[in-house]
């Protein structure tokens, strides 16, 4: 069972995510509260599994709230439901070290996937904000600065930059003309060198080390 503490400013918000979430039977829902203060006075007697927390609220905002709740709570999992992909609201709540960030239209089945998945230690970013994310990090990465390489096979960074340009195992396999579990074999081996669990923190590290790029 998965505990979840609901944050958000919107009574009616919270009651409908609380309705979504407990129709998943390894879901339950332990609160809700409406700013990041209460957040914080929650997690100080209660600790949930995961904050679903939203970012612009009265008092205390979902920022700094997530920022606060990890220097005190680091094992705690953050992630971010709103209605915001403003580029400041994205960096900033990565910044605060949010696990992950997804936007309110998320369809109900793919929001309870993250939640399992970011307790699992993956992270989910909404594919509507990928590309900022990304293209920011690309932005401030030096191709070739960093002094770590990881060890990667020449192979595996060439399976890391498609990934990169958004492409799928499938869609990988047939371009490499390979097939899609070699291709699964690889993307296993670039997260255990990377030291990553999934796609997007691979290519967020790849970025930062200038072992991918985004052209």
């Amino acid at each position: 069972m998965i505990d979840v503490l609901v944050c958000d400013d919107q009574v009616i918000v919270c009651e409908g995510l609380k309705r979504i979430l407990e129709s998943d039977p390894d879901l339950r829902v332990i609160g809700a509260v409406n700013d990041g203060q209460e957040a914080l006075d929650f997690v100080a007697h209660r600790a949930p599994d995961l904050i679903l927390m939203d970012l612009k609220m009265p008092g205390m905002n979902g920022v700094v709230a997530t920022r606060r709740i990890l220097q005190a709570y680091p094992r705690m999992r953050v992630l971010v439901l709103t209605t915001y992909d403003d580029d400041e609201w994205i960096f900033d709540a990565i910044r605060a070290g949010a696990s992950g960030y997804l936007l309110k239209d998320t369809p109900p089945r793919e929001l309870i996937e993250a939640i399992k998945g970011t307790v699992s230690g993956r992270s989910y970013v909404d594919p509507n904000v990928t590309g900022k994310l990304l293209r920011s990090l690309a932005g401030s990465a030096k191709p070739g600065s960093s002094t770590t390489n990881f060890h990667l096979s020449a192979r595996e960074r060439e399976v890391l930059q498609l990934m990169a340009q958004g492409l799928t195992n499938a869609d990988i396999a047939g371009r490499l003309y390979l097939t899609e579990g070699t291709i699964r074999n690889y993307t296993s081996e670039v997260f255990r060198k990377l030291g990553v669990s999934d796609r997007t923190q691979a290519v967020i590290v790849g970025l930062r080390h200038g072992l991918v790029s985004l052209e």
